[in-house]
Parts: C-alpha cells; structure tokens; sequence
C-alpha cells in the first residue's frame, strides 16, 4: 500500500519531499489502513486536502492492488484502505502454517546484541525497582531475539562502594539484623559515624582486613545467592554478571590515563569532566580520597563488556533517576571509546510505586521485590481455591509474576507506575490474568473442537469479517515497532485489544460446535492462542494452560 501511494504520487509529480505515514485506524469500521498523506501535500501545493485525496486514490485504483478491496477518502482528506475478505483468510493461514517463527523478522540478523538489565546491589533489598527494570530489559532481550539478533544478557552490580561499607558497619553493630536491615541502618546511622564507615569503605577496595574480607565475602554470596532466586522466578538467566569491583580499577586507570590527554582535569582533590563545556554538567571520576566513582565504573564498564562479547548494540536499562549522570558518561564515551559511543543505547524507565507512596533502601522504608511478589502469589492462591488446576503453586507464580510484569509493562519506559495489586489481578481487562485467562479459555475451546472432531481449515470462509481477524494479522507490525522504539507497552496494548476482539468472538459465535463454518472459527481461534502465546513471551509472561 505504501508503495501504491508513492507510485501515485509520482505520477502526479508530488513525490519529493514526502513521507507516507500508514497507520491502522482506531475505529475498524474507517478500514484497516489509513494516511494523511494528501493533508499534508495540501498545504505544500496550495490544494483542498479532500480534492488532493480523491486524485490519488484515483491513480491507486487504477493500480489494481490484489489484497485491497476498496479505497476511500474520508472527513478532510484521509486516504483509507480496505482489505479483501480473502486477505484475512490467507493471515490465518500462514499463522497456522508458520505457528513457531510467526511474528518474528530478521531485521536483526547476525547482530550481536548485549542488553544490560536488573542490576541490583549486593548488601541491599532487591526492591520493586529492580522487577520494573527486570521486567522491561527481559521482555526487549526477548523482542531482540525475536529479531533475529544473538542476545547477551548482562547484569552490573555494585559490590563496592559506601553503600557496602553502611551495610558492614551496620552488620557489625548489630549482627542480628539482615543486609538489607543493616544497610538501612548503616545509612541512618553514616552522619554520625562518618569516619568509621569511610574506613571500612578504604578496607574494602583495599582488601586490607581479614576480618572485614570474611564478614564482606559472606554477605555478597549471601545476596546474590537470593538474587539467583528471584531471577528464577521472574524467568530470567544472565549471561554475564559486572561487578564494581572489577569495572571501578579500570575505570579509574581510564580516567587517570585520560585526565593527561585533557578530557578530564583536576579539582580540589578530585578528577573532574567539565560537562558544561558540552551543555551538560560537571561530573566527579576520581573523588578526593582516590577512588573511583560510579561514573567511572560505568566508563570501563563499556569497555569491558565489549571484551567480553563484541557487541553490535549494547542497551542499558536504568532508572531514570540517573538519566542525567548517563548524558555526561556517554559524552566522555564519545571523547575516549568513540565507536561504542556509537552503539550504546540508555532505556531509562521510571519509578514503580506502591499506592502508599515512594520507598527508600536508606530509610530500610522498602518493599522488596520477592515479599511483593509472594504477596501476590497468596492472592492468586486464595482466588484459586475452588478452581481444579493440577500444580497451583506453579500457576499461582506464573500469574503473580504475570500481573506484575503487565503493570510494569503497559505505559511508555519512562513513565512511573502505581502498583495496586487488587487491579492487577483483574480478569475484567487490562491486566496480565486477563491475557492468561483469555489465552487459557481459547485452548479449552480447542480441545472441545478435538472432542467434536472439528478440524481447522480455511476452505469454507463465512463473509463476515471477524474483529479479531482485523487485528491478528498487525503482530509482526507490533512487534517491529516495539523493537524500534524500545516501548514493550505497545506489544501490551495490542495483546489487551486482540485478547478483548477473541472474548468477543467467543461469546457471539459457536465455535466449537458442529456448523457451517466451525472449522474456519476453530482455525480463528488457534491463530489466536499461538499469536498470543508468542506476544505473552515476548513479555516473559508464561501462558498457563488453565486457570
């Protein structure tokens, strides 16, 4: 369609300049695809839109496209497209036909891609932060791949530093308390035990104190054992783990390397890049007591990752709380590893947040993410209560982790989120159960049709097109603009409309029934269960078989 606009305008002599934009209408009824293109031609050649609209569709028609059944101009000047009835019959075949790669494209192909997610701090709660991030870099690693791209999945922590140092000095005043706790507590107690706290930190890079090494060593198997945990349970295996202790010794050979060919300069003690030379702001590498800071472990961070996995593309899912930092990281990247400048890209998401308000690992005011996670689990449990399902527990984990991933999930990256459990779990629409839900009913409906020896097949097509037939074929379309865009939201959006168009359809057709066109209905409704188990994992949501 998009090439019959542009022949049309070429042989109306308009092409120059043009961008055709086709996008698919809101309301099904105005046609499956429509543009604005004479709106925008109008005003560069001083013509009415409509005139301008009804002229082009005239040169497309007479172009004779095979799976467009008409072409209209509609309000003031929309160009809308209407496909063949046979169109949608031939998308639900190829479905069927190509049910394991549906969907997926080559866009990507031969690509190394290294996407860096999660990232959570030893010594400290992995709170409902770390799922968002955990949720949006698994669902991309997912789309990526889905692209043809060989993905590597990278996870930065942060073993050193003064938070370690609060979470020890906290430890060793109280050896009652968790990590979590006792950073919580390192942290309040810091102003008043400054220097103590700095020691431990100075002991720490230096590795200078058996017994602080001991206490060190044993909390940070400690936390990244229960990291491994949770990773499991929301779906996710790293392929490489970063740490700061590593990154932080070569960024800072980096930084000290640089700061003598000019890009970073001294400063009361410390190393400097001056940011607002380049309309940013000035950023501490090296702080007055000699050590690295985290913009300089993220500097050799890069590097590192590189040598580790020639990456194509790396993609960095951060909060966006340091949105700002990363502008000048990836401004002293261009002066010292130009070319990974080049194929770095920064995902900052936003906060995700209880209805009660926001959180502090400082203040120990957390809500880690495995008790969310649990809490909602035991919902899930007590709603499943009278329900036949042969592994609950399992299922009960698939749905919790499905509801919080959807939340996660359904807005633009950067927005933040209010997490309100009771919603999240609604089967009424606009939730992960309800996807799950939709995909589970679809199957059952399917082994009814086995039962009643009711056969898919495309032979006998009824002349009503069904809406769930109209959004079927956009999948590969969604998916290509989610990985363009880096916004899993969109995949939600479309899984949310296709899952409400099926439950439409189930409700007004007899499916698996004997009758004229059961056969073509049940081949509707396994075109739906795999398109939507194929966007569900796209999302690293699991698609129960009942619920």
């Amino acid at each position: 369609m998009e090439k019959s606009i542009q022949n049309a305008l070429k042989n109306m002599a308009l092409r120059e300049g043009v961008d055709v934009l086709l996008e698919h209408p809101a309301d099904m009824t105005h046609g499956e695809y429509s543009t604005n293109v004479a709106m925008v031609l109008a005003k560069k050649v001083e013509e009415n839109p409509k005139d301008l609209a009804e002229r082009i569709v005239a040169d497309i028609v007479k172009q004779k496209l095979e799976e467009v059944a008409r072409v209209e101009v509609a309000g003031n000047g929309f160009i809308n497209f209407y496909l063949t009835r046979q169109f949608f019959a031939d998308r639900i075949d190829k479905i069927l036909q190509n049910k394991d790669t549906w969907g997926s494209n080559d866009i990507l192909k031969g690509k190394k891609v290294m996407i860096e997610y999660t990232d959570p701090n030893p010594f400290k709660e992995f709170h409902i932060g770390h799922l968002m991030s955990n949720a949006i870099g698994e669902s991309l690693s997912r789309v990526y791949e889905f692209s043809g791209a060989e993905v590597r999945r990278a996870n930065y922590q942060g073993d050193v530093g003064l938070h370690v140092a609060k979470a020890l000095w906290g430890k060793i005043q109280k050896p009652e308390l968790s990590w979590g706790e006792a950073y919580a507590y390192g942290a309040t107690h810091y102003t008043n035990h400054k220097e103590e706290v700095d020691e431990i930190n100075k002991k720490v890079y230096e590795q200078s104190d058996a017994e602080i090494n001991k206490l060190y060593e044993a909390g940070r198997e400690q936390s990244l054992e229960s990291f491994e945990q949770i990773y499991k349970k929301l779906g996710t295996a790293f392929d490489y783990y970063f740490f700061e202790s590593e990154t932080g010794v070569f960024g800072k050979q980096l930084v000290e390397e640089y700061l003598k060919k000019g890009v970073f300069e001294e400063s009361q003690g410390a190393v400097i890049f001056r940011g607002e030379d380049y309309g940013l702001h000035t950023r501490v590498f090296i702080n007055s007591e000699g050590l690295p800071t985290y913009e300089a472990k993220e500097l050799g961070l890069a590097k590192i990752k590189y040598e580790k996995y020639p990456y194509d593309i790396s993609v960095v899912v951060t909060g966006n709380e340091i949105q700002e930092y990363f502008k000048v990281i990836m401004q002293v990247m261009c002066l010292v590893f130009p070319k990974l400048a080049e194929k770095t890209k920064h995902v900052p998401h936003g906060m995700l947040r209880l209805p009660s308000g926001k959180m502090s690992s400082r203040t120990g005011d957390v809500v880690s993410g495995e008790s969310l996670l649990e809490s909602v689990k035991h919902l899930v449990l007590d709603k499943m209560e009278e329900r036949e399902i042969e592994d609950k527990e399992k299922a009960s984990l698939e749905i919790a982790v499905g509801a919080i991933k959807y939340v996660t999930l359904k807005q633009s990256v950067g927005k933040d989120i209010v997490f309100d459990v009771e919603k999240s779990l609604s089967f009424d629409g606009d939730s992960g159960p309800y996807l799950q839900y939709a995909n589970a009913r679809a199957l059952s409906v399917l082994e009814k049709a086995e039962q009643n020896d009711i056969t898919a097949d495309i032979v006998n097509i009824p002349e009503k097109t069904e809406d769930v037939e109209q959004l079927l074929y956009q999948f590969p379309e969604v998916v290509c603009r989610a990985l363009d865009e880096h916004e899993p939201h969109y995949l939600v959006t479309y899984l949310t409309e296709l899952a409400g168009a099926f439950n439409t359809f189930y409700a007004q057709r007899r499916i698996a029934d004997a009758g004229e066109y059961a056969p073509y209905y049940v081949a509707i409704t396994r075109a739906f269960t795999i398109t939507i188990d194929r966007g569900l994992s796209l999302l690293g949501i699991q698609a129960p078989q009942k619920m």
